[in-house]
């Protein structure tokens, strides 16, 4: 099963796209035999799709038919690495073809594209940057998949 993280803005280096990209990696590789990934980054730009429902609908493009949508928003649901790992897994083992998370820009996500997702995660009531949201996202999709293969990697 594919995964993609479908974000409004576009990374422009920094440490930020250097983790994003390191994590994505890594799942490539671990993922694989897990049936997971490739994860690949799809970047929306602001200068094109301005306001939450042209970015929604650039949201959307960026997401095949079918794909499973989890939106990340403050509003969402806070979870354990566990629990996220069984969001992926349950679709996976349910046969979806991809799983597509969801970052919004600086003011979000458009309310009637988060009702279409199936979950909504949040990473707590503080706000995060962007930037730093995608890394810790590409993260926790790279600990996804050491807790499927059983591996040290996370600790409880």
């Amino acid at each position: 099963m594919r995964l993609r993280i479908a974000a409004v803005g576009r990374a422009k280096g920094g440490p930020e796209a250097a983790l994003v990209s390191d994590y994505i990696k890594r799942t490539g590789k671990s993922g694989r035999p897990l049936g997971l990934g490739p994860v690949e980054l799809s970047e929306i730009d602001e200068r094109k799709a301005q306001g939450k429902a042209a970015q929604a609908e650039a949201l959307r493009r960026a997401c095949p038919d079918g794909a499973v949508l989890i939106a990340l928003d403050e509003r969402g649901d806070t979870v354990t690495s566990p629990q996220f790992t069984d969001w992926i897994a349950k679709a996976r083992d349910s046969g979806a073809r991809e799983v597509c998370f969801l970052i919004g820009g600086a003011d979000g996500l458009d309310p009637a594209l988060v009702a279409e997702c199936r979950h909504v995660l949040s990473f707590g009531r503080l706000v995060w940057p962007h930037m730093l949201a995608r890394a810790m996202l590409a993260e926790q999709i790279y600990r996804a998949t050491q807790i499927l293969a059983g591996t040290p990697y996370h600790r409880v």
